[in-house]
């Protein structure tokens, strides 16, 4: 099958720290060219791949000091693989309503894989194409009438995360995330001083989170009980989740997946969410860590998770949440979608030759 993948620019792919999205592109595309698979990733050009790599851009966006106004690369992507279009078989976009308008008007089919949330001005512009094919990271997501072909849970690739067995002393809570509301690092903090507990944070900070990081993170930073790593690699990252005792997931947002979730459980590290979006499809209550009501209830769950099995949040996520099951997803939607076309195209040939031996009859 000939595949183009979508990413988007503002990361590499994969990312050198932090990106979800562009993660996992890169590992459903190495691994769909692992099986066979003719694939082109359209990225920015210091990306590294498996597959044949299409530069949108010559680096990521994120990086590049020079551009003013980066939203508007966000077009680059869909006008270049659409230029290309009948050289594919099928079109994955992971860059969501960029992508919309271009791929009406061309005849290889595109499935979208929605990686945020809907807004209400998102919400309009998707409605306008609700029936292109789309692909939900989680049922939680569906909040708008779409044409959903599947839910693909994110998958990560289990050997990069070793198991820890015991967490590392003295123990410490851990947060994994952008430095932002919506991730939550102001309730994480709360929740560390009302347990009495150390907080290990790590996470990105981006321009327009400057100012709430400045005001509501940095003066409860002192570097004993709350501690800042700032933006980690891969290596740290794991040795941050895999040695703490308990990953703290306190989103203030409908997140569509959270991979830092099945990241944290891989390692053995269980989670105590709240009970936001994707959260309780994630999370195993009571099994891998707890999915709570409130940020004070998550704090009061810090003993009961404690308890769990490490080795039982590993197993889970190897049950769930790998790089192979989610490409086993993907492919499936693939040949869906082009057996739905095939079966269109015949229908069509149908009618148009009803129609021929209907004129030609009179």
């Amino acid at each position: 099958m000939k595949i183009a993948q979508v990413a988007p620019l503002w990361e590499r792919v994969p990312p050198p720290t932090y990106g979800g999205i562009e993660l996992v592109v890169s590992l459903l595309t190495d691994e769909l060219v692992r099986r066979g698979h003719d694939v082109t990733l359209f990225a920015s050009g210091d990306s590294q791949t498996l597959a044949k790599l299409e530069s949108v851009h010559p680096r990521a966006l994120r990086l590049d000091s020079d551009i003013e106004e980066k939203w508007m690369y966000n077009f680059l992507g869909p006008s270049q693989v659409y230029q290309q279009a009948e050289e594919f078989d099928i079109i994955h976009s992971h860059v969501e309503l960029w992508a919309l308008p271009c791929a009406s008007f061309v005849q290889t089919p595109t499935v979208h894989t929605l990686h945020g949330s809907f807004t209400r001005d998102r919400r309009t512009i998707f409605t306008q194409y609700r029936t292109q094919p789309y692909v939900s990271i989680s049922d939680a997501q569906r909040t708008l009438d779409l044409n959903y072909v599947s839910t693909v849970y994110n998958g990560i690739q289990i050997e990069d995360y070793p198991f820890v067995a015991q967490p590392k002393e003295p123990p410490y809570l851990a947060f994994l995330g952008r430095m932002s509301p919506e991730k939550g690092p102001q309730h994480a903090i709360a929740i560390a001083k009302q347990a009495g507990w150390r907080l290990k944070m790590a996470g990105k900070i981006d321009v327009v989170d400057t100012e709430f990081f400045e005001k509501e993170i940095a003066p409860l930073i002192d570097g004993k009980q709350i501690e800042y790593l700032g933006e980690v690699d891969h290596a740290a990252k794991v040795e941050l989740l895999g040695n703490a005792s308990i990953t703290l997931f306190p989103i203030t947002w409908r997140e569509p997946f959270g991979l830092v979730m099945i990241e944290s459980m891989a390692t053995g590290t269980p989670v105590i969410g709240i009970n936001m979006g994707s959260v309780p499809e994630v999370i195993a209550h009571g099994k891998t860590g707890f999915v709570c009501h409130s940020y004070e209830q998550m704090a009061q769950m810090i003993p009961a998770a404690l308890e769990l099995n490490r080795r039982t949040c590993r197993e889970y996520v190897e049950s769930r949440f790998t790089v192979s099951q989610m490409v086993d997803g993907y492919e499936a939607v693939y040949e869906q979608i082009l057996k739905d076309r095939t079966h269109g195209n015949g229908l069509i040939h149908a009618l148009r030759s009803s129609l021929e031996s209907i004129v030609f009859a009179k």
